[in-house]
């Protein structure tokens, strides 16, 4: 469900893909994504995430704070279940002048950058806990498949699987019309298989502060949510729930228009640059 630099599992993986004009920063869209990580490998590993966005800082990631639950809470609005079975960052080592930036965010310590060949040389600022092997050939296929992206590398050492509050950020996209979700796959630290079907576990969430009266499931948030967080929140989202199955390796995607419409059939797995 996501790619890693070193053998590991990934479960229970749900995405957010969002669009939205915002007093601030203009017309943006914000990614949410969480999953259960299980780090199989003898040491520190890490999850990688590509980001369609040619500028992010620290300033783009949201604290979820006191609302860990906001994906899960999207799901329920889209896959309604009874009642009884629901169940702040610091930051370090970066100055206005740095092209590679290192802060905590729950159980991460995560690295970004725009130019992924930059990683290996920031990796002396992550706790030696979390310190994971980076693989210069994955560096690599980031650096030729997902050029005027964000990469974002969040290490982590925990040995047993663990529900990770989720990780929430906003940018502006290279291509605004359509909402892109990471969802490139391989588990082994190795770079990508391009022309596999790689199997799906993934709840695919989508919101637009465009939307049409009557349109999507409104979202039940929990009362006091900092607005901090809330602005960049949907009032309603509509989704779909990908599993059971195998697809072509790649990022989920939509159209802003198709979305409009309600028509979540046009969902479609997209390939990175060859």
């Amino acid at each position: 469900m996501c790619v890693s630099m070193d053998q590991a599992e990934f479960s229970g993986t749900t995405l957010y893909a969002g669009r939205l004009h915002h007093a601030a920063h203009g017309l943006i869209h914000v990614l949410g994504y969480q999953n259960t990580a299980a780090n199989l490998a003898v040491g520190p590993n890490a999850m990688l995430l590509h980001l369609p966005a040619r500028q992010m800082s620290r300033e783009n990631f949201i604290s979820a704070g006191r609302g860990p639950d906001v994906l899960s809470r999207m799901v329920d609005a889209v896959r309604p279940v009874p009642a009884a079975e629901r169940g702040g960052m610091a930051w370090m080592g970066w100055d206005s002048g740095q092209r590679v930036e290192v802060f905590d965010h729950d159980i991460y310590t995560v690295l970004l950058a725009t130019d992924p060949t930059l990683l290996e040389s920031a990796l002396i600022q992550v706790p030696l806990r979390r310190r994971p092997r980076l693989n210069p050939l994955l560096l690599e296929f980031y650096a030729a498949h997902y050029p005027g992206h964000s990469i974002a590398v969040c290490c982590f050492d925990n040995a047993e699987a663990e529900r990770a509050k989720p990780l929430l950020m906003w940018y502006r996209p290279t291509a605004p019309d359509r909402l892109t979700l990471p969802a490139l796959d391989c588990h082994t630290g190795e770079p990508p298989d391009l022309d596999a079907d790689v199997p799906v576990d993934h709840w695919v969430l989508l919101g637009t502060d465009e939307a049409p009266e009557d349109w999507g499931e409104t979202v039940d948030y929990p009362p006091g949510l900092r607005h901090q967080l809330r602005q960049y929140l949907p009032d309603t989202v509509m989704g779909s729930y990908f599993g059971g199955c195998s697809l072509p390796n790649g990022d989920f995607a939509i159209t802003h228009d198709d979305l409009l419409a309600g028509d979540l059939d046009r969902i479609h797995r997209l390939r990175p640059r060859s």
